[in-house]
């Protein structure tokens, strides 16, 4: 878990990850004929870039991140294990696949929603963290709801999910690099005058 230096610091990974969101989802929407199995694949891409960037930004600062800097490598972990499993069984069926996102997504909605908590009173637009961990328990609840609807039906839900969580993120990443920016030029006046 990052402190808020890092966290500004490193706003153009919480970007990042919401940029790799919305391709998914805009893969999704146009070619929602796709097979199962390139549908697998692409998540699978998805959650193994999206973890790989969570567990290295928690890892590289971790000495800044506190007590609970294992929090991000368990999402991390968590979304690498989901795209890993996704491309060593490609042939899931539908009923699997969609247990596999629907538990994908609880999760990391779990973890969003713990960072939000824990940044509350340090960061500005922490409801957007918020936002985008109630959407993804709302979309992993979703889908163990109604398993039988079948993956190919679901596509453009998971879709239409995976823009909205990617436009929070980048909003989210954006905003946190207008607070590191405010508080650089705020830490080079507060040096000019002391000089």
């Amino acid at each position: 878990m990052m402190d808020l230096g890092t966290m500004t610091r490193w706003w153009w990974a919480v970007a990042l990850r919401g940029l790799a969101a919305i391709i998914f989802g805009i893969i999704a929407i146009v070619w929602p004929g796709l097979t199962l199995f390139w549908l697998v694949l692409v998540f699978g891409a998805y959650a193994i870039v999206d973890g790989v960037i969570e567990i290295y930004s928690s890892i590289v600062n971790r000495a800044r991140n506190g007590d609970r800097w294992w929090v991000g490598i368990i999402e991390g972990i968590v979304s690498v294990a989901a795209g890993i499993i996704a491309w060593i069984w490609p042939g899931l069926t539908a009923l699997a696949l969609l247990y596999l996102i629907a538990a994908w997504a609880v999760i990391t909605g779990v973890m969003e929603i713990v960072l939000a908590i824990e940044y509350r009173r340090v960061i500005r637009g922490e409801w957007l963290m918020v936002l985008g961990g109630i959407l993804s328990i709302i979309f992993g609840l979703i889908l163990f709801a109604y398993p039988r609807s079948g993956a190919l039906s679901m596509i453009w839900v998971i879709g239409i999910y995976a823009i909205i969580f990617g436009i929070a993120l980048i909003v989210l990443g954006f905003r946190l690099k207008g607070m590191g920016d405010r508080a650089d030029f705020t830490n080079r006046r507060d040096q000019s005058l002391a000089s």
